[in-house]
């Protein structure tokens, strides 16, 4: 386990820029934190790291946003596994490009083995401790 402590989004951002370099294609990446806490922030940094260079928002109403690399999940208003199934979510694990979820917990039995986890905690106004 390592921890980044970060005072701004913008040291988020680079963080994940960098973390990005630990990735493969076909690796799966949870988002761990509460609202608020810098998801989508920390995602921004990844798709900048891989090579994405459009803007990346959280896919709160389409589910899921692909981007050549990868493939960004936000789950918040997944309701039930089976939703998740009918939207053929399994089936972009497969696909061979990095998957990052935010809210995995909403379809945690068809989550692959070997996630890695990323827990982002709120510490203060901008401040963040970033657990990998």
């Amino acid at each position: 386990m390592a921890i980044f402590l970060s005072r701004s989004p913008e040291e988020t951002r680079a963080w994940a820029e960098n973390y990005a370099k630990t990735l493969s294609p076909g690796d799966v990446v949870l988002l761990d934190g509460e609202m608020g806490a810098g998801k989508t922030v920390v995602a921004q940094g990844i798709a900048r790291g891989l090579g994405v260079e459009e803007d990346v928002l959280s896919p709160t109403y389409a589910y899921v946003n692909s981007y050549a690399p990868m493939f960004h999940f936000d789950c918040y208003r997944i309701a039930s596994v089976r939703q998740a199934e009918e939207l053929g979510f399994a089936d972009y694990f497969d696909a061979g490009k990095v998957c990052l979820v935010e809210w995995s917990e909403n379809i945690a039995p068809l989550l692959p083995e070997g996630c890695r986890r990323i827990v982002i905690r709120k510490t203060g106004e901008n401040e963040r401790e970033i657990e990998t």
